[in-house]
């Protein structure tokens, strides 16, 4: 289907709204009447820019406070829209967004307002104009969308249909089941919008937090359906009203609104994308870091062992049981300190992940590799990190770790030296979920990504407390949790030392790895006394083990399902480490610890000074 978008959901000028439009495949757009007002372009030069992006314009809008009222009044209202006709003729737009008013001086008359609005459609007639009227969910005397149709029905007239919108019906618990009664050639225009569940006024909930499909608490797609059943085929078309994407840039915004909207049209049937595939573990996590000494020692703690070096590049592979960790000290790496910036996914059909990344418009990265290296297709979610299509030990596949030599004997470091001193039980360890600082303006269309592209449950959102604000993190995982991802957001400007990305090993014994990593040097977070007290109110233990909890820092939660344990390094650059040991079916990430785990990160950024 066609898709459109509303230039009041992007930022910008008028022309950065057209062009982020247009490359983000658009077919048309909604000219928002304050982005015309406050463009320097005339109407006929919009025409022509919006005609040179391949753009049609779907809409204008809006016109308001235009029925059931009294006939002087209504004739001044009618001379106000002969001009916004005449403009629209200029600009080259055919349909024109009426709102159900919401003027004190409008009356609760639904025959007048019919009277009226045909005699708009009228004068619209004359210009080559339909009107399509909408009821605001805050409309005076109209505010639903079955309302609003009963007085198009009533007027009766071929240039007057209706504007559906999804935030309008969806926001006061409409029933979308009536759209089905309405003539789709009597819907004359579609927009959509999601939204978060919030219990607030709904003209503040309605400016302020729309978001695109998918992102929000809306069954969109059930109303879609719906729509498309009455035979409509106009435009797909979003109108947003969010403050973080106005402040956000125009292009990656319109990206992910293509995607959003790519997305619903598979859900309700009307495209087809490749299929998602899923994957199923983690291959490994990249790290990179201008100094690898740091971070290898705190490796070499842990458990991990270098074992390989890339054939052509300066990237170590270590190893501690299944968990992978790639070290790139590369000249082409960030120099901010050491961070996470690529994962391993290991795919059952690695080629169609990439196909199906590659349709829902994920951005495909160039690959610098020598002619012997593994094939690897690789694409960057909203963040920056890299995601890697992995196929590790399956012989029909390319195996990425072909690129990979063991270390000799020449190779071996003091940290290698150091590492061997305390071999790791023998106990399985592997990458249990991956944690991921999210710019703040990206926080949705993560959880969107990795939804839609990757194929994983979105889990529910859960707020965070800092001691200088809250954080939002979400997490998206694969059914059987081999795959868990940490999407994290600050609510306001965050300490990127404190709310740093983070890797967490599973292991089967989080009391033994923590005492190993301390007896080769390594230092754990160390958390506040009162947190273990309050751990002996709320639980009880067996005898000297809150008294291990206390003195490794390890901290603990338990729920109907089991029992979760788990530890942090100090902070290396921009990443940590996590040991965790979960018992029983535990499936969360000890959340009700996160305000402990940040207020002791805070504290020794204050003592160290970094």
């Amino acid at each position: 289907m066609r898709t459109s978008i509303a230039t009041v959901s992007l930022s910008g000028s008028l022309t950065e709204k057209l062009t982020a439009a247009s490359r983000a495949g658009f077919d048309g757009v909604e000219i928002f009447e304050n982005d015309l007002l406050a463009s320097p372009l005339g109407p006929e030069a919009i025409r022509a820019r919006c005609a040179d992006l391949g753009l049609t314009v779907d809409l204008y809008q809006p016109m308001r406070d235009i029925e059931a009222v009294g006939e002087e009044q209504f004739a001044r209202n009618l001379r106000r829209a002969r001009h916004k006709f005449e403009l629209m003729r200029r600009l080259g737009a055919d349909t024109v967004l009426v709102c159900s008013s919401v003027s004190p001086p409008a009356v609760d008359d639904d025959a007048l307002a019919a009277e009226q609005l045909s005699r708009l459609a009228d004068l619209a007639q004359d210009f080559g104009i339909r009107v399509a009227y909408e009821a605001l969910a805050w409309g005076r005397h109209v505010s639903t969308y079955d309302h609003a149709w009963r007085i198009v029905e009533t007027a009766g007239h071929p240039a007057l249909g209706t504007c559906l919108d999804s935030f309008h019906i969806l926001s006061r618990g409409s029933d979308p089941k009536g759209i089905e009664d309405i003539p789709g050639e009597k819907i004359f225009f579609l927009q959509l919008a999601d939204a978060p569940l919030l219990a607030m006024d709904v003209l503040q909930w309605s400016r302020h937090y729309r978001c695109f499909p998918g992102q929000g608490g809306f069954d969109i797609a059930d109303l879609v359906r719906r729509v498309l059943h009455t035979g409509y085929r106009g435009p797909l078309s979003l109108e947003i009203f969010n403050d973080v994407f106005r402040q956000a840039e125009a292009g990656p915004t319109a990206v992910d609104a293509r995607r959003s909207l790519l997305v619903l049209q598979e859900a309700v049937g009307v495209a087809a994308p490749p299929a998602p595939v899923v994957p199923t573990g983690i291959a490994f996590a990249e790290l990179v870091t201008p100094d690898a000494e740091p971070v290898s020692a705190v490796l070499g703690a842990l458990g991990f062992a270098r074992t390989a070096r890339h054939r052509g590049k300066p990237v170590d592979l270590w190893q501690w049981g299944e968990a992978r960790v790639l070290v790139n000290t590369g000249t082409a790496v960030r120099r901010d300190g050491t961070g996470l910036a690529a994962i391993g996914l290991e795919s059952p059909d690695p080629t169609a992940a990439a196909r199906r990344a590659e349709a829902l418009l994920a951005p495909v990265l160039p690959r610098r590799r020598a002619p012997e290296d593994a094939p690897l297709d690789a694409v960057a979610a909203p963040d920056g990190t890299e995601l890697f299509f992995c196929a590790t030990g399956r012989r029909e596949l390319p195996d990425w770790r072909a690129d990979f030599e063991d270390v000799k004997d020449e190779d071996v470091t003091g940290e290698d030296v150091k590492a061997a001193e305390h071999p790791p039980a023998a106990e399985p360890v592997r990458i249990d979920h991956l944690a991921l600082t999210q710019p703040w303006h990206h926080f949705d269309e993560a959880a969107l990504f990795h939804r839609s592209v990757l194929g994983l449950r979105a889990q529910e959102s859960v707020d965070v407390a800092d001691p200088y604000g809250l954080l939002r993190s979400r997490a998206v995982t694969n059914a059987d949790g081999t795959v868990r991802i940490a999407l994290t957001v600050g609510a306001a400007p965050t300490d990127d030392t404190v709310h740093a990305q983070h890797i967490a090993l599973a292991t089967d014994d989080v009391v033994a790895a923590a005492r190993r990593f301390v007896a080769a040097g390594g230092r754990l977070l160390p958390i506040p006394a009162n947190y273990y007290d309050d751990l002996a109110a709320r639980f009880e233990f067996a005898d000297g083990e809150l008294e291990t909890y206390r003195e490794l820092g390890i901290l603990y939660d338990r729920d109907a399902h089991g029992e979760f344990r788990h530890c942090y390094t100090r902070t290396v650059g921009r990443v940590f480490f996590e040991l965790l040991q979960r018992d029983g079916d535990y499936r969360g990430y000890g959340a009700q610890n996160a305000p402990v785990r940040l207020a002791a990160q805070h504290a020794v950024k204050r003592l160290t000074g970094g």
